[in-house]
């Protein structure tokens, strides 16, 4: 199965943030704030593979420029605890191509764009040098307003409100599922996401293996429990970027020499044995 992860965040005045520092990071381009009157030079930052402003039919051209539509956000919030934009945290499947990726995270901005008639700003990461290679990502910076013709208006109060915000991320999760296992299933990986919570994976799996159970169906019962117990195992641990660079030096040096790649630090061989136990499940 692969790994799935969205995360939602909010860009606030109130932690001392603004949407064209926001922006100007994750694109990595140099946006001066009209507000604060501060330049955001972010034109050396490495690792930005592409970038592209997404807006409704109807919006102004000055909204895909993107120091004209960030400044215009700002200038939209008068309170100095505004929540200024959004930001849509993705990971990308690393089995697909480049293009495969791109489509992907702009066809999910996209559905943002239509279902809340905001503004998506799209930055699609490689992985970072020092970290998991697998790592493909995206940064969806959107609009807390609507946009139409004449600038922004109303604020997308549904994504604010505690009873709606939740019902909405829940929406985009399973949406933000079904588009990467369309995306898989296309490009022939054999691999999945599921957006729920292990634990939700693994009362499912629970479920299925009691009722294959009673029904006599002795081979896909032992499948469910082999799912039940691989699902109630640890996550994996993170390597942090030092210890993944030393790992990804041993695997090169065992490769130039030909021997089997051994784990040289202890959460190294932590990672890779539950990666061998996963590994064990899935082919079980």
């Amino acid at each position: 199965m692969a790994s799935y992860h969205l995360n939602v965040k909010t860009i606030q005045r109130s932690q001392g943030r603004s949407s064209t520092a926001a922006a100007a990071y994750r694109a990595g381009e140099r946006i001066t704030c009209d507000r604060y009157g501060v330049e955001h030079d972010y034109t050396r930052k490495s690792g930005v593979e592409y970038t592209e402003i997404l807006t409704p039919a109807d919006a102004p051209d000055w909204a895909s420029d993107r120091s004209d539509l960030w400044n215009a956000v700002e200038a939209s919030e008068t309170r100095k605890n505004s929540v200024v934009a959004r930001e849509w945290e993705v990971a990308l499947p690393h089995t697909l191509s480049d293009d495969e990726r791109r489509d992907l995270a702009l066809g999910f901005a996209q559905g943002l764009v239509d279902r809340y008639g905001v503004v998506a700003d799209v930055a699609i990461h490689s992985p970072h040098r020092e970290g998991d290679q697998r790592n493909h990502h995206a940064h969806i910076l959107t609009s807390t307003r609507r946009i139409g013709p004449e600038g922004f208006g109303e604020k997308t109060r549904e994504l604010d409100v505690k009873q709606t915000s939740s019902r909405e991320v829940t929406a985009m999760r399973e949406s933000w599922a079904g588009m990467q296992n369309e995306a898989l299933e296309r490009a022939g990986t054999g691999e999945t996401v599921d957006h729920r919570s292990l634990e939700a994976q693994r009362e499912e799996a629970e479920r299925e293996a009691r009722e294959a159970e009673e029904r006599g169906e002795a081979e896909k019962a032992l499948r469910a429990q082999l799912e039940v117990e691989a699902l109630s195992r640890d996550p994996e641990p993170k390597l942090g970027p030092r210890t993944s660079a030393m790992e990804r030096r041993a695997q090169r040096e065992a490769e130039a020499e030909g021997v089997a790649y051994t784990p040289v630090t202890d959460r190294g061989a932590a990672v890779s044995a539950r990666r061998a136990e996963r590994s064990m499940f899935e082919e079980a």
